[in-house]
Parts: structure tokens; sequence; C-alpha cells
């Protein structure tokens, strides 16, 4: 099968990418590399460094012919789109509309999209959070992250395109950006290592649905032929807040560790998890990465790559 991932570069794309290279198929990658990384690529994909909005896009939809068209291109910070909404929506929002626009156009039969559990639904009502709680972001990044849902709804409407939704809780694993506005498990492992104390937001005790890359990509994987006209959350199931990631975190690392309390941050969800049993009846999926195995296994990553300080800013979870 020939499948276009945009965002393939990045933290969550280029294990996406890798597991589908694994079962066989023909992937190519669509990233600016702002900030996704070539090395991030795996060997036997077909790396174009452009950004979604620029004219060769199309250009490679019509050469390449996707059947099917991952997008995870995105600006992925909620920091960053409470300073820039404009720019926030015209990636996360415009961007979607031109990738859904383009894979109808081009023949694609489907496109996975990437959305956010964690922002959509702004602050629960109920927990776990079902798909169809309503639907009031508190971030400008929650906001546009819905219009990219919307447009491909659209798309399905207009064109007969078919698709899957997925509600992502806070992803961490390899690969993920330990600087900057990186998630904050990986902000953790870096500081750790580097004998730093880690900054905690606020009082630590805001709960999220954290989620291990490779539950994510057995979603993916499953997604190419499940999941038709559906909107999906792929989490846990369950909340765990900021302290006991740092816990978790300095168990793995070999603590012990220093944290400092900072502001909480603008815009951020107090608590919020994800009701996952649509995924687990529509896909067969379900979570089969404990957080205690999934943060040894990143903080073993980054002890091996050396990763503490890579260029670039990534999304914060």
């Amino acid at each position: 099968m020939r499948i276009l991932v945009t965002g393939g570069a990045g933290f969550i794309g280029s294990h996406v990418v890798e597991g589908y290279l694994a079962e066989g198929h023909e992937v190519a990658v669509i990233d600016n590399l702002s900030t996704g990384r070539r090395s991030n690529v795996p060997r036997g994909a077909t790396l174009f460094e452009v950004d979604i909005h620029a004219r060769e896009t199309e250009r490679i939809f019509a050469e390449f012919r996707p059947e099917v068209v991952n997008h995870h291109a995105a600006q992925s910070s909620v920091k960053v789109s409470t300073e820039d909404p404009v720019h926030d929506m015209e990636v996360n929002g415009a961007g979607t509309a031109r990738i859904v626009e383009l894979a109808a156009r081009y023949g694609a039969r489907k496109v996975i999209y990437a959305s956010s559990g964690g922002t959509v639904y702004g602050q629960p009502e109920t927990l776990p959070v079902p798909e169809d709680h309503p639907i009031r972001p508190l971030s400008p990044y929650g906001v546009s992250k819905y219009a990219g849902e919307l447009y491909v709804e659209w798309a399905s409407r207009a064109f007969g395109l078919d698709y899957t939704i997925f509600r992502y809780g806070n992803a961490y694993g390899p690969r993920q950006d330990p600087s900057g506005e990186a998630g904050v498990v990986a902000i953790f492992i870096g500081r750790m290592l580097r004998g730093q104390p880690c900054i905690i937001d606020g009082d630590g005790l805001q709960q999220k649905d954290y989620l291990y890359v490779g539950d994510i990509v057995r979603a993916n994987l499953l997604a190419l032929e499940r999941g038709s006209r559906t909107v999906l959350n792929i989490g846990t199931g369950r909340g765990t807040n900021v302290l006991e990631i740092f816990r978790a975190v300095e168990s793995a690392v070999g603590g012990p560790a220093a944290f400092e309390h900072g502001p909480p941050r603008p815009g951020d969800v107090r608590a919020v998890w994800l009701d996952v049993r649509r995924a687990e009846e529509v896909l067969g999926w379900r979570a089969e990465v404990s957080l205690e195995e999934g943060i040894a296994l990143t903080a073993a990553w980054f002890r091996e790559q050396r990763a503490f300080t890579p260029p670039g800013t990534a999304p914060r979870d």
C-alpha cells in the first residue's frame, strides 16, 4: 500500500512511518523539518523536505498517488498557539484543509488524522472523557486541531473520502525533543540526565492521559483497514499527575532528582483522561505499555543517544 505521512520526520510521525515500513508498505514523508529531524526518518521511506502549504506538495501527491494519507504535520505547542493563534490556525486548520483536498483530488481512499484528546474537550464534565463530550477547547491549539477534524469530515461528505480521526492522549517515547516545549517525560529525562532540577508547572497535581508512542503506532496500523468514518480516543483510560511522572522518571533514570515549581501554563487543562472503549470496539485496540515500562524504555533510549540538546522544539504535553 502507498502511504503518505505528513510530519513523518517528527516524534510521533517517524514512529508511524517505521511501523508502516515494517509491515511492507511503500511510504513517502512530507516534512518541512521545522521541528522534525531528517535523522528520524527511517531508511526505506522517501523524504520530501517541503511545507504542506508549498506548491510542490501538490506535485508530490500527483506523482506518488497515495492510497492512504496519514496527517501528523502540525503546530503542536499549546504555548505557541496562545502567542500566535493565527499561525496556529494556518498550519493546523488551513493546512489540514489543503491536505484532505489534495488527498481527494489525487485518488486517496482514506485520511488518518491526528487530533488532540488532551485539548479539544476543554475542562471535562465527566472522566474519562468520551468522544461525544462537548467540544470546548481552552487553547487556540485545541481550536485548530478540532477545525482540522471538521475539514476531514467535510472532505468525506464532499468527496466520499474515508477517514479515521484519532484524539491522542499525551504521547511520550523515544525521539521526543527534551528541549524547549517538549513533552514533560522527555523534559524531565533530559534535565535529570544533565543533573539539573526539573520545573513542575503549577502544583504538579494536574492529570493527563500519558500514552507510549508504540501504542499509537499500533492504532495507526489498524486504521489502515478499520475505523471507517469515526472519531476515536487513543489513550490509557487513566489519569496521571505530573508529580507521579517525576517519580517514575526519577526511578527510571536512577535518581534522586530535584524539582522546582513554576507558574501554571496558560490554556492548560487541569484534568483530562480518555474513555477508550470505542477504540477497543472498533479497532480491537487498547494501550499495552504501562507507564513504568514506557518511561524506562524512553529513558534508556535517551541515555544511549545522548539526545539531550537537539535542535528545534517540539510539542509539550
